[in-house]
């Protein structure tokens, strides 16, 4: 799958071989950072606002700790528990969650932890956190980006052209089939997005998260020095 420009929009679609990739200068931190039950905030000269949904396993320290580095980097990050405490060992587990939970309380409790929060958010998720993301995007048009970790998401219909999207992905992985990322890298095209597709060969679907089995050290590096990379550009650019 090859990228194409346009003077629009920036669709890259390509594979990431762990190791590659651009680096980040460390951004200076000052001030405290605050752990509340399903929070990590940092309150003071924050760069972005972020909100992080989890996935189908819940709330864990996956998301806990991704949400420190971006604090770390200066960013003011919500990683909302949308299931309520509880959370899964398995997938099939999540699944039953999810279901006992039910999918219309689980985005009504994403759409409550932006109440408050900047229009310009940035809206994050992880593997079903992205469907979070697609049912809340068309509410938050002025989001500042989208990010799409371990799953993709349908671009919604009214999305601002310009509007700056990343995913990340295992590749292969059955939740991020090659055709749903085509078809997002068209639909993306048609619509003016800011899309940029990272692919990692050879991991596993949580490869971020390192107290799973799927977890691989250099793609999960790879993965985070491009988010803070994705967050410093968008920022120059709104």
């Amino acid at each position: 799958m090859s990228g194409r420009t346009t003077p629009a929009t920036q669709v890259c679609c390509r594979s990431a071989p762990p190791g590659s990739g651009p680096t980040r200068r460390a951004a200076p931190t000052t001030g405290s950072l605050s752990r509340q039950a399903g929070v990590a905030v940092r309150h003071d000269d924050a760069m972005a606002h972020i909100a992080l949904f989890h996935s189908v396993l819940g709330l864990r320290p996956a998301e806990l700790r991704a949400a420190e580095r971006l604090c770390r980097a200066g960013h003011d990050v919500v990683t909302p528990d949308l299931f309520g405490g509880e959370t899964a060992d398995t997938l099939d587990q999540g699944f039953e969650l999810v279901d006992r939970v039910g999918w219309g309380a689980v985005v009504k409790r994403a759409r409550q932890a932006l109440r408050g929060m900047p229009d310009e958010t940035v809206l994050g998720g992880f593997s079903m956190g992205a469907g979070v993301v697609a049912d809340l995007w068309p509410e938050r048009q002025a989001a500042v980006g989208v990010l799409l970790l371990h799953a993709t998401a349908d671009l919604p219909a009214s999305v601002r052209p310009g509007c700056r999207v990343q995913l990340h992905a295992a590749e292969p992985d059955e939740f991020t089939p090659p055709e749903r990322v085509a078809a997002l890298c068209r639909a993306a095209q048609e619509r003016s997005v800011d899309l940029e597709v990272f692919r990692y060969p050879g991991v596993g679907h949580f490869y971020t998260d390192r107290d799973l089995p799927d977890h691989d050290p250099a793609a999960a590096e790879l993965t985070w020095r491009r988010v803070l990379n994705f967050l410093d550009q968008g920022l120059a650019d709104h």
